[in-house]
């Protein structure tokens, strides 16, 4: 990388003199219009190395903007395009601009895997993405190989237990959300039983295998375990299932569009057990497409459009006129995973992924620096995120937050 800088004895600024200095009243309206035109060529000299070799920084997006996870991948990709629009506003990383380009990944991890391969030799500084965690276990392979830092947006508690040092998720990890979940359906619930709605996909399964065993720990019996498919329509079956088992509470862990199927079904037939979830299971599309059959619902949120954080409003108000629409969970991930690599590309002082990796380890940034960010965050030697995080409740289609918890370190 060229570093571009302007030593003392070779700028053209180099041996002017101030109009000032010359003698002769007479001359001095004459010397100042000349050393005036004299400045403003040698400015232009001096700026012009800087704008022709500011060479663009490659950033790849992989992300689902078709198949199962368009959806998703779709937020999360535009918020990316406004943190880079943002980004370059404010001076881009390193005095270069970020020059974002995005893959679709097809909501297919072979397709995930492969374009991995396309983002490294097309000398990407940083992958962002996926969403989808299937597609993220085999593509993060690819980046770690090649020593580039990749940001996820995928929950499944393996991605980070793998040790690559290259992966940074900008979710929670589900061992630190479901212990949460568990608790509150023990504590403030009041549940002896819990059924339990899983997706069978590396999402679906890596929650069911975190709370089941919380849910042990507490002493809530799961009464049924019922796996579902991705993609499935009819949810019937499931729901029979969860009726039957006469629990005192329904946990609900799919992903968007088949959590606002389940929701319909659940309405539809009677079911009037409290029903509580993660993320997915409030998401902005999951309101849209599930109507009232949302509402009542509760579920813990690592990122939500109605927190009561003036840093988010901002940011909603400014994706909504973007794109003209309201931003999700996901949107939230992408638009604060670029400012991540921003703020920590500024620490380092140097465009170099493999730094920037050991650096976002440990490191801590402030919204007040970064608003970016939206709230504070630290970063774990695992690569995992804390910040705060809420429980919300759905009440007249919209999310209230009903709970506030504390990061981990400020909760010490």
């Amino acid at each position: 990388m060229q570093n571009l800088i302007v030593h003392p004895q070779a700028s053209p600024l180099r041996g002017l003199r101030h109009p000032l200095h010359d003698g002769g009243g007479t001359r001095l309206r004459t010397a100042v219009r000349r050393w005036f035109r004299t400045l403003a060529v040698a400015l232009a000299l001096a700026i012009a190395p800087i704008v022709v070799n500011a060479q663009p920084v490659p950033v790849v997006g992989l992300v689902e903007l078709s198949g199962g996870g368009a959806t998703v991948g779709t937020n999360f990709n535009n918020a990316i395009k406004l943190a880079v629009k943002e980004i370059n506003a404010a001076g881009g990383l390193g005095g270069r601009p970020i020059e974002y380009s995005s893959f679709d990944t097809q909501t297919n991890p072979g397709v995930a895997k492969a374009l991995a391969t396309k983002a490294i030799d097309s000398g990407a500084y940083v992958v962002m993405g996926p969403v989808f965690s299937g597609s993220i276990i085999v593509s993060m392979n690819e980046t770690k190989r090649a020593e580039i830092t990749n940001v996820v947006a995928g929950e499944a508690a393996s991605l980070t237990q793998q040790g690559n040092p290259y992966v940074f998720r900008t979710s929670f990890t589900q061992a630190v959300a479901m212990p949460k979940v568990a608790a509150y359906i023990k504590d403030t619930l009041k549940a002896k039983t819990v059924a339990v709605v899983y997706v069978n996909n590396d999402f679906g399964k890596g929650g069911r295998d975190v709370i089941v065993p919380e849910f042990d720990k507490l002493g809530v019996k799961v009464a049924a375990d019922i796996s579902t498919d991705q993609g499935q329509i009819d949810f019937s079956g499931p729901v029979l299932k969860a009726k039957q088992s006469n629990a005192d509470v329904l946990f609900v862990y799919l992903n968007e569009e088949e959590s606002a199927r389940i929701l319909k079904e659940l309405r539809k037939q009677g079911y009037d057990k409290p029903i509580v979830g993660e993320t997915t299971l409030v998401n902005e599309k999951v309101l849209e497409l599930a109507g009232d059959a949302a509402n009542g619902v509760v579920a813990h949120v690592g990122l939500t459009a109605d927190a009561p954080n003036p840093t988010m409003q901002a940011f909603v108000k400014r994706f909504e006129a973007e794109y003209k629409y309201r931003p999700d969970h996901n949107a939230m991930k992408g638009y604060v995973g670029m400012w991540v690599v921003k703020a920590v590309s500024d620490k380092i002082g140097k465009l170099d992924s493999k730094a920037l990796a050991a650096a976002i380890h440990g490191a801590t940034i402030s919204a007040k620096d970064y608003p970016g960010v939206l709230m504070d965050v630290r970063y774990d030697a695992k690569g995992d995120i804390d910040r705060e995080s809420f429980f919300v409740k759905i009440v007249g289609g919209h999310a209230q937050v009903e709970q506030t918890f504390k990061p981990a370190w400020a909760a010490k």
